[in-house]
């Protein structure tokens, strides 16, 4: 720690001090069963209204956020969120709407959710989509479920294995584990890319599905999908598409043109809503209309007379897989950035991110090889990343420094670091996104190049690094083993 260490609220307590007057109480007594009481009173702090406004300002200004630094975490996708999105959801008619309102009293809710899902199944050019998944990986869970209750509906009960390139998401086989289908990996090609010939080995008539993402998780598009896609139907089993990194094809091209039967959308990664963090988010899912009649319930659907309502009378499907019909507060999000970039601005937004990633790659491959791309002195364009890209950086990692001293020395410089480790052993996966300006692009372009070049002459920098933060760097093996869950 250092000495810019901020108190503890219980260390700056001073009573009676008191943010807070609460109304005397217009609710009737009632006695309380003894053993429910505090037998003394809580040690709550004692802190002046202004005291605790700048003390838990500061500890924001303190955070890591989007809203204050540039985050090329490759994977996850972390662009801005656009303030037209919290004014959405934050209009009084939606953000105090309650779960349990009768349909015919929230009609507009349900008519905005009808249009995203319509939005949606047209992004990803399929027929149905549910909007009941809360999180991306619930997304793919959801779709492994929708896919097993197709087979046995056909008499298929056997189809219970699914293939997974080694490039796809680490979520998949443990989704795949949950819906209790064994997964089996497929091989890369040294270029990034699925050997085909190793998936025509395994693909047979247990084979319910093949899980890719695409781009994948190594930034390259699959020229090759809809090849793959025939070798799939044709073993009577079905394409599905993580579709994680939907942000570099919004617009240029659609998942069920080129071959895929059932997809999710991360929301926080393409359309901009806040991450999800383990909760609070939303996966939903698109079908071909073959799957459809297995979505989960309710369906938000448009009556013939133009009302909206909630569809509970699909008897082939799955059942719930979430309370009412999705997170709407993060549903809302997604549809009002839709609305917002239409057609061509969706567009723009995966062209645009394909652009930075590629600039950042072509500026700092003299220095941070790419694996996966073009190799000495050959442009970009000889074999192009798409929104993200790897680098494996072996002379610096040769002279001693490691992956996770660059990461510490990139927070030094005010940028978060790029994903590190994954999916290969010291990698950089790194994504700028659309949202970055040229200017911060160039920055981070400098400290990267700083950082090599400390590297080479002053490696105990970057060792000791971060610096100039508040808490330095910490034991992260010794924190995941023994915890300290609350102040000494």
């Amino acid at each position: 720690m250092t000495s810019e260490t901020l108190p503890l609220l219980f260390e700056i307590s001073k009573p009676p001090a008191r943010a807070t007057h609460l109304p005397e109480s217009d609710v009737p007594h009632v006695a309380m069963d003894a053993n429910f009481a505090a037998s003394e009173p809580l040690p709550l702090p004692s802190v002046g209204y202004l005291d605790l406004i700048r003390h838990y300002t500061r500890l924001a200004q303190r955070n890591f956020s989007v809203d204050g630094n540039f985050y090329p975490l490759g994977s996850c996708t972390m662009k801005a969120n656009p303030k037209v999105n919290e004014w959405a959801a934050g209009l009084s008619g939606f953000a105090n709407l309650h779960p349990h309102s009768d349909p015919a009293d929230c009609q507009g809710a349900l008519e905005l959710l009808y249009h995203l899902r319509i939005f949606l199944a047209e992004i990803a050019g399929l027929d149905e989509v549910s909007l009941q998944p809360c999180a991306g990986a619930h997304g793919e869970w959801t779709s492994l479920k929708v896919i097993r209750a197709y087979f046995a509906d056909h008499g298929q009960p056997q189809r219970r294995v699914v293939l997974a390139p080694d490039t796809a998401h680490g979520t998949n086989p443990a989704s795949c584990a949950m819906c209790g289908a064994n997964v089996v990996t497929i091989k890369s090609l040294p270029n990034g890319l699925t050997d085909l010939e190793d998936l025509k080995r395994h693909l047979n008539d247990q084979t319910a599905a093949v899980m890719v993402t695409n781009p994948n998780t190594v930034g390259k598009f699959d020229a090759h999908i809809a090849e793959m896609a025939k070798l799939i139907h044709d073993a009577g089993a079905f394409l599905y598409l993580d579709g994680a990194n939907m942000n570099a094809i919004l617009g240029i091209t659609r998942p069920g043109d080129f071959g895929a039967d059932i997809m999710h959308f991360n929301t926080h990664k393409t359309f901009s809503t806040p991450h999800g963090c383990g909760g609070p988010g939303a996966g939903p899912i698109a079908v071909r209309k073959e799957l459809a009649p297995y979505l989960p319930v309710p369906q938000v659907v448009k009556n013939a007379d133009g009302s909206y309502s909630l569809d509970t009378n699909r008897p082939k499907a799955i059942g719930k897989v979430r309370s009412f019909v999705g997170q709407f507060g993060v549903l809302l999000r997604a549809y009002t950035y839709i609305r917002a970039c239409g057609p061509d601005g969706l567009r723009n937004v995966s062209e645009t991110a394909i652009l930075c990633a590629n600039y950042l790659a072509q500026k700092l491959k003299h220095v941070y090889p790419l694996p996966f791309g073009p190799k000495g002195d050959a442009p970009m364009a000889a074999d192009p990343c798409a929104h993200e890209f790897i680098t494996v950086p072996q002379e610096i990692i040769d002279a001693g420094v490691s992956i996770m001293d660059l990461a510490k020395g990139l927070i030094d410089r005010g940028f978060h670091p790029p994903t590190v480790h994954f999916p290969v052993a010291n990698c950089l996966m790194i994504e700028p996104t659309e949202t970055e300006s040229l200017d911060t692009l160039e920055a981070f372009i400098a400290a990267m190049l700083e950082l090599a070049d400390l590297a080479k002459h002053d490696p105990q920098q970057l060792k000791d690094a971060p610096e100039r933060t508040p808490v330095r760097r910490l034991d992260e093996v010794l924190a995941a083993r023994k915890p300290i869950l609350k102040a000494k």
